[in-house]
């Protein structure tokens, strides 16, 4: 039969390194075997170099049956591990091949069962003292408070493990940039602890494979890959899917970067942390070295051993951080304030203020006033950042280490302001704390220049060559905010807003009460001018009107006719004046009455009014239709009025002509009303209609003003107080007055009296 290889040749002719497709490049590398079988056994891909671990050709397996082809042992006992692969990652297949033992790495990838034998190894003295070793790690790791002794110790133990030259515990950042955390290496070899590298040295589809394969292995850098074949016949054969390999072979890219840095052979082992890319034990050997299987589950447990471990640590760190924030904190809600704005100036003095973040200086704005401490911007600047921030958080909160990477900051002085923890304390943007941090400048040592980590040469893309350490300035950047320093700022923005709320709340009821006496003075001074002005002014009205009647009765026959005119336009002013004070008098003394409220029926209210006002209303027809109404609680008196009222406008704003028509009616039911701070509170609902000459719309609330009027003095009567006055009444007794009108078709008044 004709065979063919899978073999991506596409592979060292990328334009972008990022888009290589890695897991399936259709070769392996030469220490061990592969075969691919499909659901039934049979061999559909196989390496090209079975003939250097068993005494058969590639084409006298390929399409055949796995038991014809090795036996039906080796079947049953692959069948069997095969089942078991569900239930979790195994130890190595044992496995009799053409009389041979080997170690088999099986996994499925999807769609075929791939198998990778490798020859027996001896088991070293390393891997047999494994107990040993895991039991020293375990006391060791007891020992180690943070999480950098912590990789240290994992660093140390996998060398300790596996021999290798160098092992580095590879710690990303947010960008996949790389940083080595903590590395083991043996004398005589430059260090690499502390050096960072850049994203581009491990691209995406690569991390995206250390996810799913957490152990990656290169016995020698210098290998020849060895092709994968299969059957001509078949054109789906035409990749295989090697994501979950261990004999893979690796990029041509990656090869020569490792390469580049002189490697001979390596180890990767995947860190996940919360389902996530945290970083890498990478174990680096210079010259060709391999592991046998048990060894490569021992380094991989170091890796299980570390992710357990990370949260641990970090939160031990934390916590001590936390428990001296947080004394801080307590200490600073200790203080036994005031509640004065000058309160603040003892807390701003309070070291413990910066400290519980370490600041390096503080602000508060308090309204107009700025109090600071330690090193903070000018109180210019602090407005502008305040106004800013205010608008940017919606009144919240925000904390940078990086104050001009931010729209609107750019131009601050980073040298002595770089990071901030912004809180807001009120409602609008004076009145916030603002915790402060000047620059740290860092230096960042680079494994060669990071915007060279891939160049183009006239063969295409390839990595660079130089790892010479390469320090990058990093300025305009504070020292970031870690959490339990943001959580006691919070904390504390807490407790100070709530003392800035009392302080708010003092000055208001002290404001209050100056308003209150101020309030109090003014009304004495109004009753004593209401008492003026309705006692003291109506007896020289009345002596004007008894006079001018006298002159006009008893001499009018001896007045000029401009005389006559004057004296009848004198005696109607003073008596238009005497019934406004009269006015004022009865809306004045509402507030002052003592009578107490009864159950009053409205139906007799409106009969007597009625009944008076037929009486007294001899010149036009009044037709009234009044329906039966409710009992409600009131003062009779006031009603009489309020009604009265109501009764004398429907007659003075009627139509020149026509009858004059007056409804009043009430609802079945209680309602409620929308405009009253209690929703649910119920109110009889009384209506009141007339056909006159209306209002404009626009004037429904206005017209219960005192002293408005919609019409001049010589068009229709009045004082302008009648209405005020019903509305008065209605307040007196709890309810509300609402009107309607349109111009020529009469208005209308909705009285709501509480249940």
């Amino acid at each position: 039969m004709m065979m063919r290889d899978i073999v991506n040749r596409d592979l060292v002719n990328l334009d972008n390194c990022e888009n290589e497709p890695i897991h399936i490049p259709g070769s392996i590398q030469r220490h061990g075997l592969l075969f691919a079988l499909d659901a039934d056994y049979n061999i559909v891909f196989c390496s090209a170099n079975t003939q250097e671990f068993l005494s058969v050709h590639p084409s006298e397996i390929l399409g055949k049956n796995f038991a014809s082809a090795f036996g039906e042992v080796a079947l049953q006992h692959l069948s069997s591990y095969y089942d078991r692969l569900a239930d979790g990652e195994l130890a190595p297949l044992k496995l009799i091949l053409d009389e041979k033992a080997f170690d088999c790495t099986v996994h499925f990838n999807g769609q075929y069962l791939v198998v990778e034998p490798e020859p027996e190894g001896t088991m070293d003295r390393k891997s047999l003292d494994f107990f040993r070793q895991t039991s020293g790690f375990l006391a060791n790791m007891a020992d180690s408070l943070t999480l950098k002794d912590l990789c240290k110790l994992v660093a140390d133990t996998t060398r300790d493990i596996t021999g290798y030259d160098r092992v580095m515990i590879y710690r990303f950042d947010g960008d996949f940039n790389g940083e080595i955390f903590a590395e083991s290496h043996t004398d005589g070899i430059e260090p690499f602890l502390g050096l960072h590298y850049p994203h581009t040295d491990i691209p995406k589809q690569a991390r995206t494979l250390y996810m799913q394969n957490q152990l990656r292995l290169i016995v020698d850098m210098a290998y020849e890959p060895v092709p994968i074949l299969t059957l001509s016949g078949n054109a789906k054969n035409s990749s295989l899917d090697l994501s979950h390999s261990i004999l893979r072979s690796t990029s041509p890219i990656h090869i020569q970067y490792l390469q580049n840095m002189g490697v001979g052979a390596t180890l990767t082992i995947s860190l996940i942390h919360k389902g996530k890319l945290w970083g890498l034990i990478a174990c680096h050997h210079y010259s060709a070295y391999n592991l046998t299987p048990q060894t490569r589950i021992a380094a991989k447990l170091q890796g299980r051993f570390l992710t357990s471990q990370i949260d641990v640590r970090e939160l031990n760190e934390e916590y001590d951080l936390s428990r001296k924030c947080n004394a801080d904190v307590e200490a600073l809600n200790a203080m036994e304030l005031p509640p004065k704005a000058e309160s603040i100036q003892n807390i701003i003095t309070r070291p413990e203020l910066q400290s519980l973040c370490n600041a390096s200086g503080v602000s508060i704005m308090f309204g107009k006033r700025i109090f600071t401490a330690g090193e903070v911007p000018s109180a210019e600047t602090i407005k502008k950042i305040s106004q800013l921030l205010f608008r940017e958080t919606s009144g919240t909160n925000l904390h940078t280490n990086h104050i001009v990477g931010h729209p609107g900051l750019e131009t601050i002085e980073c040298e002595t302001l770089s990071g901030l923890n912004y809180h807001s304390l009120g409602p609008n943007a004076e009145y916030n704390i603002i915790w402060y941090r000047p620059e740290t400048v860092s230096e960042v040592h680079w494994a060669g220049d990071p915007s060279k980590a891939i160049e183009k040469d006239a063969n295409g893309l390839s990595p660079r060559k130089s790892f010479a350490l390469w320090k990058e300035i990093v300025k305009c950047k504070s020292n970031p905010w870690r959490t339990p320093e943001v959580n006691a700022a919070s904390n504390y923005a807490h407790s100070l807003q709530r003392h800035m709320n009392l302080i708010l709340l003092s000055e208001e009821g002290k404001r209050n009460r100056e308003l209150n006496e101020i309030l109090r003075e003014t009304n004495s001074e109004l009753e004593n001018i209401n008492w003026i002005s309705t006692h003291d002014l109506q007896e020289p009205l009345r002596k004007i009107q008894l006079l001018a009647s006298r002159l006009l009765s008893k001499e009018e026959e001896q007045l000029s006719k401009g005389v006559t005119d004057s004296l009848l336009r004198m005696n109607n002013s003073a008596g238009r004046m005497q019934s406004l004070l009269i006015d004022i008098l009865k809306y004045t003394r509402i507030r002052h009455t003592n009578a107490n409220e009864e159950e009053a029926n409205l139906n007799t209210i409106m009969a007597a009014i009625e009944t008076e006002m037929l009486d007294h209303q001899s010149e036009r027809e009044i037709e009234f239709n009044i329906q039966d109404l409710p009992t409600i609680t009131g003062i009779p008196f006031l009603l009489n009025q309020l009604f009265s009222n109501l009764f004398s406008n429907s007659v003075k704003y009627a139509k020149d002509e026509g009858v004059i028509r007056i409804s009043v009616s009430a609802d079945a039911d209680p309602v409620t009303f929308s405009e009253s701070p209690e929703p649910e509170k119920l109110f009889h609902l009384i209506h009141y209609k007339d056909n006159g000459i209306g209002f404009e719309p626009q004037f429904a609330d206005s017209i219960f003003n005192i002293f408005t009027r919609l019409h001049g003095q010589g068009q229709y009567k009045g004082s302008g107080v009648g209405l005020a006055l019903c509305k008065k009444i209605m307040q007196t007794h709890r309810g509300y007055i609402k009107a309607k009108g349109a111009v020529g078709e009469g208005a209308e008044f909705f009285l709501y009296f509480p249940v």
